[in-house]
């Protein structure tokens, strides 16, 4: 739905969809395979892209329910949009750490062959987060987008109804 807002709500809404893609490009694309180069020699940066991740999803949640009390109606809805989204990519993440460690379970306590728990983690762990990315990534540009026009998504706005509207 499109809404007549000026330039600065405008740009205001980009940046929640501007913060999440720079978790998913930057952090979980582009972090995540240099670190990967350099794992066999120090395993440290590795651990770094979920921490980075953990912070960025918890400001995201932090500051969309700030947004509810200090925001105007159509950038709160940018940031909810965001928070929903961010809410989804971290129940993937979840179902990704439980899936490693059901594989280090299985390595280090039911003699599952390490070859095994790595195709387990990897195949159950990764590629989900992986692909998940892939959508979010392409979900959230359309969303900042969308932001720059003007728009908001019709099931965002039956969501969180314009309280002038009521």
């Amino acid at each position: 739905m499109k809404f007549d807002v000026d330039e600065t709500q405008k740009k205001c809404a980009k940046i929640p969809h501007e913060i999440f893609l720079l978790n998913l490009i930057g952090n979980h694309i582009l972090m995540f395979i240099a670190a990967l180069g350099i794992v066999k020699t120090i395993w440290q940066p590795l651990a770094i892209v979920p921490v980075i991740s953990f912070f960025v999803l918890a400001y995201t949640f932090i500051r969309a329910a700030q947004s509810k009390k200090k925001d105007s109606w159509f950038v709160m809805c940018h940031w909810q949009s965001a928070r929903r989204r961010s809410l989804w990519f971290s129940g993937v993440l979840l179902f990704s750490l439980c899936m490693a460690f059901f594989a280090w379970l299985g390595y280090s306590q039911l003699g599952l062959m390490k070859e095994a728990a790595i195709a387990f983690a990897g195949g159950l762990s990764i590629i989900p987060v992986m692909l998940t990315v892939l959508a979010l990534i392409l979900m959230e540009s359309d969303s900042m987008y969308q932001a720059a026009q003007g728009n908001i998504a019709d099931h965002i706005v039956e969501m969180y109804p314009e309280k002038n509207s009521l």
